[in-house]
């Protein structure tokens, strides 16, 4: 049976692929998705999760320790791509493909925690989610962080001001703190660098 599901998945998105080859001007990811590329993208995530892995109960009990623990891993490993309040409002998230969702709608918080889990653990192919754990049923760091999801409209400013402080720093970043830490103790500080990445490509001989 999950055989032929895919095998449908499979033939839909052919179907859509080549009506936006002969409608678009080719599969650029800065167009905005149609209603029937979202269609399939929501069947291909929810038909991902194995049956069994949908009914799996959360075997960590949520206290304000947990969800403290899971705040910091999700602003340190998830908020690049997932913003700190689950919104999806991030450049990388935004440009993703199909974008970040917004956790904090119906489309996420009406999965079941196994389905959750089982996102969070294994990815979802042909998305920019990638597979964060090793599989297993029992990673305690991802049942924490269904936990986190589920207490996505519980977030307050201060939360979202302690995991920012939480977030990976980029070279810039750093550079433009040690510069601070410089100037408060009373020494020359160097231009920090431009903060805006670019994509520096090489010249063709």
């Amino acid at each position: 049976m999950a055989v032929v599901i895919v095998a449908v998945v499979a033939i839909a998105a052919a179907g859509i692929a080549a009506w936006t080859l002969q409608h678009a001007d080719g599969f650029s990811a800065r167009a905005e998705p149609s209603w029937a590329e979202r269609v399939v993208s929501r069947f291909a995530r929810r038909w991902s999760v194995p049956a069994r892995a949908r009914e799996a109960r959360n075997p960590v009990g949520f206290s304000q320790e947990v969800w403290k623990e899971a705040r910091a891993h999700f602003a340190d490993h998830c908020a690049g791509c997932h913003a700190n309040d689950g919104s999806g409002q991030t450049e990388v998230g935004r440009n993703l493909y199909p974008r970040a969702p917004d956790m904090r709608l119906d489309d996420t918080q009406r999965l079941t925690d196994g389905e959750i889990y089982w996102i969070i653990e294994n990815g979802i192919r042909l998305t920019g989610m990638p597979a964060w754990g090793d599989g297993s049923d029992h990673d305690i760091e991802t049942w924490k962080l269904v936990h986190f999801v589920r207490q996505l409209d519980q977030l307050t400013a201060d939360h979202l001001k302690e995991m920012e402080a939480l977030n990976p720093k980029s070279p810039a970043d750093l550079a433009e703190e040690q510069n601070d830490d410089l100037f408060l103790a009373g020494h020359e500080t160097a231009p920090a660098p431009d903060k805006q990445e670019h994509h520096h490509h090489k010249e063709q001989p």
